[in-house]
């Protein structure tokens, strides 16, 4: 979906494709016909944007044979899709289950910690990254010229030295360079987005001023991600003030929502809790700070004045006593943007929101990319998981639906092909 801000920027409105596993073209393609067109069909709109996301192994066949990505630039249009951003933070088997427990902790080597490798201190991430942006630069409409591609935030954030801290500083520079020069070879402008994250080298806003305020702000920037703002208690008008002043551009919105519980410490709140404990993803859990501290002893800070959280890297540590339950909890896990979970649970789907006021409502828009990342949907307590594959479609639909409203009443107009 497109939509047009008062001050004539185009917004561009996608859902982002990591919810369903694919690990080759075939798969990528077959997304498309199961679940992306019925999508656009279910919500019933002519053109619908995709968040593509392209495993390490599809990017090496669409990389290899340029008829391959002109094959899945047809396929999209085919089922009135199209693409202007790329979601490059995992790189393959992102769904991949290894049978690790939920309580087990995010330690070195944890099949939970794969995610964020390889990470921005090796050329591995930095060739795939630009691979991305070549394929996305042949992916975009005729009429669009720049996209987006987001990244992790440098690493996850043991072991980080400053030898570690210098390699990542010097691979930036490469990956502005070699952005650089696909601008001047294509005519298309790819930014890439770091999108914070708890528990890494960058896990707020005030990480990303210090360890990205000097990179290539033509190339480079921030994806913001709102469930990840909202774990780490930050203010939405704030974050993204703080990124302004270090003159870091939000390259891409990532809407979602965190779960979030209000009275951790009650047994009927800890019962909902455990419902969603589950093996697959890492749950970073936060309590809301009052003056600071952090028992994980990671760097904190970017919350306002109420403090850094307190942190722990697993739901299931959190729920055995790790966090005191004194405060609030929000946890990461992406919950459905338009249905909360039911008492006493709750999601943050007011930051969302805020977020969303904060980047679009002004007299100019902050971000030109909006993508819907709620890829745990398969992760959900069985009563709230989606059954069928029309059940997924229209869950994707409806929260879809929730942001267009969401923009309409930001006074943002949806634009028809």
């Amino acid at each position: 979906m497109r939509f047009r801000h008062p001050d004539g920027t185009a917004v561009h409105v996608a859902y982002c494709t990591n919810v369903h596993p694919a690990e080759d073209l075939a798969g990528v393609l077959g997304q498309l016909r199961r679940y992306a067109g019925p999508v656009r069909e279910r919500l019933g709109v002519p053109r619908l944007g995709l968040g593509l996301w392209l495993s390490r192994p599809v990017c090496d066949t669409l990389t290899a044979d340029p008829g391959e990505v002109a094959r899945l630039r047809d396929e999209l249009a085919a089922h009135g899709l199209e693409v202007v951003t790329l979601n490059g933070f995992p790189y393959q088997g992102f769904h991949d289950y290894e049978g690790e427990s939920e309580a087990g902790a995010a330690v070195p080597g944890s099949p939970k910690l794969r995610v964020y490798h390889p990470d921005w201190t090796t050329r591995e991430r930095l060739s795939y990254t630009l691979d991305l942006a070549r394929v996305l630069a042949g992916l975009l409409p005729d009429d669009v010229t720049s996209g987006s591609v987001s990244t992790l935030p440098l690493a996850w954030r043991t072991p980080w030295t400053p030898e570690r801290s210098a390699a990542a500083a010097a691979t930036l520079g490469l990956l502005a360079e070699g952005l650089a020069e696909v601008a001047a070879t294509t005519g298309r402008t790819i930014r890439v987005g770091f999108e914070p994250e708890p528990g890494c080298v960058v896990e707020n806003t005030t990480q990303a001023a210090h360890h990205l305020g000097g990179v290539d702000h033509d190339y480079l920037g921030v994806c913001l991600d709102a469930c990840h703002l909202a774990v780490q208690f930050e203010e939405p008008g704030e974050a993204v003030a703080r990124l302004a002043a270090a003159g870091l551009p939000v390259v891409k919105l990532q809407a979602s929502c965190a779960l979030q519980a209000d009275r951790p410490a009650e047994a009927a709140t800890r019962e909902a809790l455990a419902a969603f404990a589950e093996p697959r993803f890492i749950h970073q859990t936060r309590e809301r700070g009052t003056a600071g501290g952090d028992p994980r002893g990671a760097a904190g800070g970017g919350c306002g004045d109420k403090g850094a959280p307190l942190a722990v890297d697993a739901h299931g540590e959190a729920l055995g006593g790790s966090l005191p339950g004194d405060a609030p909890w929000r946890v990461h896990f992406h919950v459905p943007l338009h249905a909360p979970p039911a008492p006493p649970l709750t999601s943050t789907q007011g930051v969302l929101g805020e977020t969303l006021r904060v980047l679009l409502a002004g007299p100019a828009a902050l971000t030109r990319h909006v993508e819907v990342e709620t890829y745990t949907w398969e992760a959900l307590p069985p009563d709230r998981r989606p059954r069928t594959e029309e059940a997924l479609v229209e869950g994707i639909a409806l929260e879809l639906a929730w942001i267009r409203d969401r923009l309409v009443d930001l006074g943002l107009k949806e634009e028809t092909p």
